[in-house]
């Protein structure tokens, strides 16, 4: 079984679905009982970290890049796993210092991301991980911000891809990795 198998594996057993979260109309896929089984959390980091490797299964990103709030708590895990180094992209106001801002469409509403001017180097190679990809309105953002800063983005890693929406669309041209679609 490959390690993307044995991530979606992981999510199959131990994911709660909450109905009408954050509001009505909306199912939340509570991840927080995978984070809490150490064998499924290392299915789970282990699959998401395939797509900073090549073929080879050698490192191809320079950073792995964690949209708030889970892709804070997976992407540090898939960062280590690769031996890179891991970037948070913040909500509005929450960066101390010089940042890029994207403001973009959610599924229900509108977010701003931030990304520190000096996160990403001109030329890096770049895994955005996170939880879920819908619409594709944050990792498109997210794509923006490490462009400004220089960055290519070369992966998208998530653990749940909703495939009745366009996320893949938003991110046109950038391969996707998701342990499980739904």
């Amino acid at each position: 079984m490959s390690a993307v198998e044995r991530g979606g594996e992981a999510l199959d057993r131990l994911i709660v679905d909450v109905a009408d979260y954050p509001q009505p109309g909306i199912v939340f896929k509570d991840i927080t009982p995978v984070l809490a089984d150490h064998d499924a959390l290392v299915a789970v980091v282990g699959g998401l970290a395939t797509a900073g490797r090549d073929a080879t299964g050698a490192v191809h990103v320079d950073k792995v890049v964690g949209m708030e709030a889970r892709g804070f708590i997976l992407g540090p895990p898939v960062a280590l796993d690769l031996g890179v180094g891991f970037v948070p992209v913040r909500k509005a106001g929450k960066l101390p210092r010089e940042a890029h801002a994207v403001t973009y469409a959610l599924e229900y509403g509108e977010a701003t991301l931030e990304l520190h001017r000096d996160a990403v180097r001109p030329g890096e190679r770049v895994l955005l991980v996170d939880d879920v990809l819908a619409t594709g309105g944050t990792a498109a953002a997210t794509r923006d911000l490490v462009e400004r800063c220089g960055g290519v983005v070369v992966a998208v890693a998530v653990l749940l891809e909703l495939t009745f929406l366009p996320g893949r669309e938003a991110v046109a041209g950038v391969p996707v990795t998701a342990l499980r679609p739904v």
